[in-house]
C-alpha cells in the first residue's frame, strides 16, 4: 500500500520529492524515486508484501512502475506468467507480478487483476505514461494537464505541490457537493483537476499530449436464473471465503473492523476459519442511539476473536473534527469520517491491515431507500401532487430529534425524494438538500441537468431493468465510489492502516451481477441471500438487528453551537445560510447535513487560501 505521484513536463528532483513527501502518510516505510527527461515518479511505500522484494518504482526492460495497492490474485498470475517464460527478480511481490503482467498482455493485464489499486506505468518505447484504477476506485487516482505539464498523484494536496499547476474552486463541484454530500468522479473540486473513475485507464502521449480515458470495466446486472436458493448459497459462501482468505494474506499483522453488524460479522465469521488469534476492533459511543459495542462483543464472543474495543465520548469526536477537516485534500460531507479514522487509530496499534465489510450494502440493496420504492411507485399513483405539498407541510412539525435515523429525520426525508422525478430521488434521498433547496441555497445559478447529470443518466441508462436494480447500480457507482470507498480510505491510509474490502473481491461481484433481484431484495427483506448464507454461521441476533449505521451527533454539535456556523460568501445565500443556523438552533428544522458541509468547505478553502 502506497501513494503515488508524477508527472511530465517542466520541473525537477526537488518538485517530485515535495509532492511525494505530501503522501508520507499513506507510505511511512519508505520512499523512492525514479527520473528520466521530462519524466518524474514517486512513491511512498506502507510495506505489507515483501518487504526487500517490493522495492519502488520498478523497472524492467522499457517499462517503469509506481503502485499502490494490493492484487490478491499476483500469485496465481505470477505462476501463469512464469509458465509463459517470464523470470521473476522478487520472492512474493505483487508489485512486479503487476509489472511483468504489463510487459506481457499490455494494459489489458487488469481484467486478470482482483485487487484494488491506483497505478502509472512509464512505457520508455511507446513514450506513454499508462494509469489505471481499480474497478470500484478503491484506490485513488487525481490528474491534471496545464501549461504543458500532465501530473498525477494519490491526492490533490501532492499535486498543489508542482509550481507550475494553478487552480481555482469548481462552482459545478460545489454545486454537486452540496447536492451529493461529496464530488463525484471524474470532478474534482477544482477547475481542470479530474478524478480518473473507477474501471478507467488513463493514456498519456508524450509525443502527441494527448490524453485518452477508456473504460475497462463497469458494473451490469444481467441476472441469471436456474440456480435453487440452496444453489446460490452455496457459490456465494464459497466465493466469499474464498475473498476472505486472499485478503488476510500480508506479511504483517491482519484484524477484521467488527461492529456487531451483518456485513462486518460475515467477514469476521469466514476470517476466524483460516486465522488463529483474529483480532477484531470496534468503536462505540457515547451518544447511545449511536452506540454498536453491545452488539460487536457479542459477535466476537460468539466467534472466538481477540476483541478490542473502545468508546468514543463525544467531546473526543468533536476535538477531531478541525484536525480530520484540516487533513482533507477535498471536502466531503459524510460526518461518520470522524469515527471511521478514531476506529483506524485504534485498530492500527495492534495491526497494519484491516478487513471491513464495506460494499455489501451497495451490492446487495441493504439501504432503507430500497424499502421505499414499492411504496413511493403506490404513492405516485395514489397521490395527487397538492396533497403531497400538504403531507410536507405537516411533517414539517414533527419534533426534530438529532438521534441516529430518527424517526423525523426518515419521513421527511422520504417526502424530500417523492417530490421529484424518479432521476432525482436517490440524490433528494441521500444528499444535504433537495433540488429545490439547492437553487435557494447557492448564491450562483446553477443548470439542474449539469449538477445531477450523473443520477438522472444512471437511472435512464437501463429503462428495462426494475427499480431496484437501478437504485443498486446508483448506489455502486456513485455512493459507494465517491464516498465510501472515498471515506474509508482517507481514514484508514492517515493512520497508515491498510484496509481491505472482501465484498469488492472481483469474482464475488461477477456473482451478484448475475444474481436475481429477488435474492437481494424481495420488497421486504433487504440483502436477502446474504441473511440466508450468514444462517449457517451467525447467530439470529446479529442476522436481522436493526441497522445503526456509523455516523457523529453532527446536530447536537451545532445546536450547542460546539461547530460554528460558516457562511461561506460567494457561495451561499446570507439569508438562506442565517435561516438554516437558527432553524437548527431552536429544533425548528434538523440542517446538520448541510451546515456540516458547509463547516467542512469552509474549513478547507481557509487551509487551501482558496477564494470564492
Amino acid at each position: 500500500m502506497c501513494g503515488i505521484v508524477g508527472f511530465a513536463g517542466p520541473g525537477d528532483r526537488s518538485i517530485l520529492e515535495a509532492m511525494n513527501q505530501t503522501l508520507f502518510h499513506r507510505g511511512p516505510d519508505g520512499s523512492g524515486t525514479w527520473h528520466q527527461g521530462l519524466v518524474h515518479l514517486g512513491m511512498r511505500r506502507l510495506s505489507v508484501l515483501d518487504h526487500e522484494g517490493g522495492q519502488q518504482p520498478m523497472q524492467a526492460e522499457h517499462a517503469v512502475l509506481v503502485f499502490n495497492g494490493e492484487i490478491y490474485n499476483h500469485g496465481e498470475i505470477r505462476a501463469e506468467l512464469e509458465q509463459r517464460g517470464r523470470r521473476f527478480r522478487s520472492d512474493h511481490s505483487d508489485t512486479e507480478t503487476v509489472l511483468q503482467a504489463y510487459l506481457e498482455w499490455g494494459i489489458d493485464c487488469v481484467q486478470r487483476f482482483n485487487g484494488m489499486w491506483a497505478l502509472a506505468i512509464f512505457d520508455q518505447k511507446n513514450q506513454q505514461i499508462w494509469c489505471s484504477r481499480d474497478r470500484f476506485g478503491q484506490k485513488p487516482l487525481f490528474y491534471t494537464q496545464q501549461k504543458g505539464l500532465f501530473a498525477f498523484a494519490s491526492e490533490l494536496t501532492a499535486l498543489g505541490r508542482h509550481p507550475q499547476l494553478t487552480s481555482s474552486l469548481s462552482q459545478l463541484a460545489v454545486a454537486k457537493y452540496f447536492a451529493y454530500g461529496y464530488i463525484p468522479a471524474p470532478h474534482s473540486i477544482y477547475e481542470d483537476v479530474y478524478k480518473l473513475p473507477g474501471g478507467c485507464h488513463l493514456l498519456f502521449d508524450l509525443r502527441s499530449g494527448e490524453i485518452q480515458v477508456k473504460r475497462y470495466w463497469v458494473f451490469e446486472l444481467k441476472p441469471e436464473r436456474g440456480r435453487t436458493l440452496e444453489q446460490w448459497s452455496d457459490v456465494f459462501l464459497e466465493r466469499f471465503d474464498r475473498a476472505v482468505a486472499m485478503r488476510l494474506v500480508a506479511d504483517v499483522p491482519v484484524g477484521v473492523f467488527l461492529s456487531g453488524g451483518l456485513d462486518s460479522s460475515m467477514v469476521a465469521a469466514s476470517a476466524v476459519r483460516v486465522h488463529e488469534d483474529l483480532h477484531s476492533f470496534s468503536m462505540g459511543f457515547e451518544e447511545k442511539s449511536f452506540d454498536e459495542s453491545d452488539y460487536a462483543a457479542y459477535a466476537a464472543s460468539q466467534l472466538g476473536t481477540n476483541h478490542h474495543s473502545s468508546k468514543l465520548q463525544n467531546r473526543e469526536a468533536r476535538a477531531l473534527a478541525e484536525p480530520l477537516s484540516d487533513r482533507l485534500d477535498e471536502p466531503m460531507g459524510d460526518g461518520s469520517l470522524i469515527p471511521t479514522y478514531a476506529l483506524a487509530q485504534h485498530a492500527r496499534r495492534h495491526v497494519v491491515v484491516a478487513l471491513g465489510g464495506d460494499g455489501a450494502d451497495e451490492l446487495m440493496c441493504g439501504y432503507d431507500p430500497f424499502r421505499v420504492l414499492r411504496r413511493a411507485a403506490w404513492y405516485d399513483r395514489m397521490v395527487p401532487k397538492p396533497v403531497h405539498h400538504a403531507i410536507s407541510v405537516m411533517a414539517g412539525f414533527l419534533p426534530v430529534s438529532h438521534r441516529n435515523f430518527s424517526f423525523d429525520f426518515k419521513i421527511k426525508r422520504t417526502l424530500r425524494g417523492l417530490s421529484h422525478p424518479w432521476g432525482l430521488r436517490f440524490p433528494a434521498w441521500l444528499g444535504a438538500l433537495g433540488p429545490s433547496e439547492l437553487r435557494e441555497f447557492l448564491a450562483f445559478d446553477i443548470q439542474q441537468d449539469e449538477v445531477y447529470e450523473e443520477a438522472m443518466s444512471l437511472w435512464d441508462a437501463c429503462p428495462d431493468q426494475d427499480r431496484v436494480s437501478r437504485l443498486s447500480r446508483l448506489f455502486v457507482k456513485l455512493y459507494l465510489q465517491d464516498n465510501i470507498l472515498v471515506k474509508i480510505d482517507r481514514a484508514s491510509m492517515w493512520c497508515s492502516l491498510e484496509l481491505r474490502s472482501p465484498f469488492l473481491d472481483k469474482d464475488l461481484v461477477s456473482l451478484i451481477e448475475e444474481m436475481p433481484v429477488d435474492l437481494k431484495f424481495d420488497g421486504r427483506i433487504t440483502k436477502r441471500l446474504l441473511r440466508v448464507v450468514a444462517s449457517r454461521r451467525l447467530p439470529e441476533k446479529l442476522i436481522n438487528r436493526s441497522k445503526k449505521g456509523f455516523g457523529s451527533p453532527l446536530g447536537a454539535w451545532f445546536r450547542q453551537e460546539s461547530l460554528g456556523i460558516s457562511p461561506l460568501p460567494g457561495i451561499a445565500t446570507d439569508g438562506v445560510m442565517k435561516r438554516f443556523g437558527e432553524e437548527h438552533k431552536r429544533n425548528r428544522h434538523d440542517h446538520r447535513a448541510v451546515l456540516w458541509q458547509a463547516w467542512v468547505l469552509a474549513q478547507w478553502m481557509a487551509r487551501e487560501g482558496v477564494a470564492t
